[in-house]
């Protein structure tokens, strides 16, 4: 591969460094190993304490430990695994979240520990391989850590953990689902929590083509000539105040046998957002926009897990790739901007970028003759502002995909709230000068920026993730680890496994 000697993962390198630790982790069901060096035991905030903790609830209020979800008390023990008690909270109230924050916990807990075990008496209402499933995926996705750049790292991978729950035994292929679901977010945080000067677009593409081989996708990639040739102005308008070079990397997954539809997914790779000649201020959001490509590496995560999903749906993906830099050359406040298929656009603000890029990209989605699209993208300040930090508004044209985003969110434990696409509003887009402008009024942006998509979108059924506010956590949060999150890969998997094409009509707000 050819990198620049800069660059963060020299040839010797796998170029997503966190599958490695991913893969060598060895999880399974049964009985706890002798050999495991921490032992977790789920603990109900309600009802009898297991007998052979050695500890009664008298006791456990006395050491603070209330078992509310996902806390955890550690017992050292001398020639013994050390023990770790974790809270599950009511058992009214246990449920897949619940045993995945749980999990979680326990592996913090026990971080110097490499081999562990984990054991739960009594799962409530929760099936056995769903149980098994939720553990191992709060497991696997708690231990994350990025280290690719920190030589004295302390961090120790999960080398083992078996899991003893009722009803477990045989639960090998939730075992393997977890791993499956786990990988998208492995993928997406590695790439996220990459410096800029590490990752660029040709980077980018040349990482999408080693995982395309791996994991079954075929992946083209498209320069900045042959992005002249299909007319993607908003790409090439962004670009322009780099000396980087611009990708286009087009994703195709092609199930055996015959397709039940065709998904597009487009995700923002803008690789480093300085916010062009609209200059973003020198504060911790501006340091945090390395991840300003967390759209196109959660659509790359995705794709990583499609074959062996065995997701029936065909699926492209369309990621564009670029970083937003000033210089001489920059595109400028009043440029106007001409998108594949001959939209023109008048740039108000150069830091509005993602939504100029993605345009390009939707037009060919719709070219290809998908039949939804689900696009992702870190787009604005706005929906940090609107549901903070931990939920990612949704909008959409068409309900039955804006609900199959919705559930597909809920069952990987991402979170998602539908935002209305308020038709009212697009006329603070008008240009008196071109089609449309690339910015609204000051209110609502993430509405005013969904509604910009819209106008490439159509009537093709389209949903809209944007992950600004949760595409980062400052602290380790449950199975999120501190850094990039990897928000959306898992709820775009989840969405193309449960995909058939449909031709319900949009969303009556929608039209216009």
């Amino acid at each position: 591969m050819d990198r620049r000697p800069n660059k963060l993962i020299p040839a010797d390198l796998p170029p997503v460094p966190g599958l490695d630790a991913l893969d060598a982790a060895v999880v399974g069901t049964g009985e706890i190993p002798a050999d495991a060096e921490a032992v977790g035991v789920g603990v109900h905030s309600d009802g009898d304490v297991p007998a052979d903790i050695g500890f009664d609830r008298a006791a456990l209020d006395d050491a603070g430990f209330t078992a509310a979800t996902g806390t955890t008390l550690v017992v050292p023990r001398v020639e013994a695994p050390d023990l770790v008690l974790i809270g599950l909270g009511p058992r009214a109230e246990a449920g897949i979240g619940e045993l995945r924050d749980a999990a979680a916990g326990f592996v913090r807990a026990a971080s110097r520990r490499a081999r562990l075990g984990l054991r739960l008496d009594d799962l409530g209402d929760v099936p056995a391989a769903g149980a098994v499933r939720a553990l191992a995926e709060g497991a696997l996705l708690a231990r994350y850590r990025y280290t690719a750049l920190n030589g004295s790292s302390t961090h120790i991978p999960l080398a083992a953990l078996t899991i003893q729950v009722p009803g477990g035994e045989g639960s090998g292929s939730a075992v393997a689902d977890a791993f499956l679901t786990a990988r998208p977010a492995v993928v997406a945080r590695d790439l996220a929590n990459t410096p800029p000067g590490h990752l660029t677009a040709v980077n980018m593409g040349e990482i999408a083509v080693d995982l395309g081989a791996r994991f079954g996708f075929e992946v083209e990639l498209f320069d900045k000539q042959a992005l002249i040739d299909l007319g993607c102005g908003g790409l090439l308008g962004v670009n322009q105040g780099s000396t980087e070079e611009p990708r286009m990397i087009r994703l195709s997954y092609t199930p055996e046998g015959a397709a039940t539809g065709h998904l597009g997914l487009v995700g923002k790779g803008i690789m480093y957002d300085s916010g062009g000649i609209s200059l973003k201020p020198s504060d911790p959001m501006h340091l945090l926009m390395k991840m300003d490509m967390g759209g196109a590496a959660a659509v790359l995560g995705a794709f990583t897990a499609l074959r062996d999903s065995g997701v029936t749906a065909q699926v492209t993906g369309w990621l564009m790739c670029t970083d937003n830099m000033p210089s001489g050359t920059a595109y400028k406040l009043g440029d106007v901007l001409t998108a594949r298929g001959g939209t023109t656009v008048e740039v108000k603000n150069t830091d509005a970028e993602g939504r100029l890029v993605m345009m390009d990209a939707i037009v060919l989605a719709n070219e290809a003759g998908v039949d939804a699209i689900v696009d992702i993208a870190t787009l604005t300040g706005a929906a940090l502002v609107s549901l903070g930090p931990a939920t990612a508004p949704v909008f959409g044209n068409d309900q039955h995909m804006v609900d199959a985003v919705r559930d597909a969110a809920a069952v990987a434990g991402e979170s998602v709230w539908q935002l209305p696409l308020e038709r009212k509003y697009r006329p603070q887009l008008d240009s008196t000068i071109a089609d449309i402008s690339n910015l609204g009024g000051p209110f609502a942006g993430a509405t005013t920026a969904a509604l910009f998509l819209a106008h490439f979108v159509g009537d093709t059924p389209w949903a809209h993730l944007d992950i600004a506010g949760t595409m980062q956590t400052e602290k380790d949060d449950s199975w999120r680890t501190a850094g990039a999150t990897g928000f959306g890969a898992r709820t775009l998997l989840e969405t193309a496994r449960a995909f058939e094409g449909h031709t319900q009509a949009p969303l009556a707000e929608a039209r216009g």
